[in-house]
């Protein structure tokens, strides 16, 4: 059986540490919602709704 060498990896794990990709920021929802069902969302002049569904599920529509 012929084996080949293992390819070069460009992910970030094999990046110098000062390379590696930074993890996304993260806010808990509930923070975000502030008890509110609905929030409108204003990005790039358009306005966006971020609503919660009867089922605790995230939709964002413009």
């Amino acid at each position: 059986m012929h084996t080949h060498p293992n390819p070069v990896r460009s992910d970030a794990s094999s990046a110098p540490q000062s390379e590696a990709v930074q993890a996304a920021p993260r806010i808990n929802s509930s923070a975000l919602m502030q008890g509110q069902r609905e929030l409108e969302i204003e990005h790039g002049g358009k306005i966006y709704r971020l609503r919660v569904t009867q089922l605790n599920k995230l939709i964002l529509t413009a």
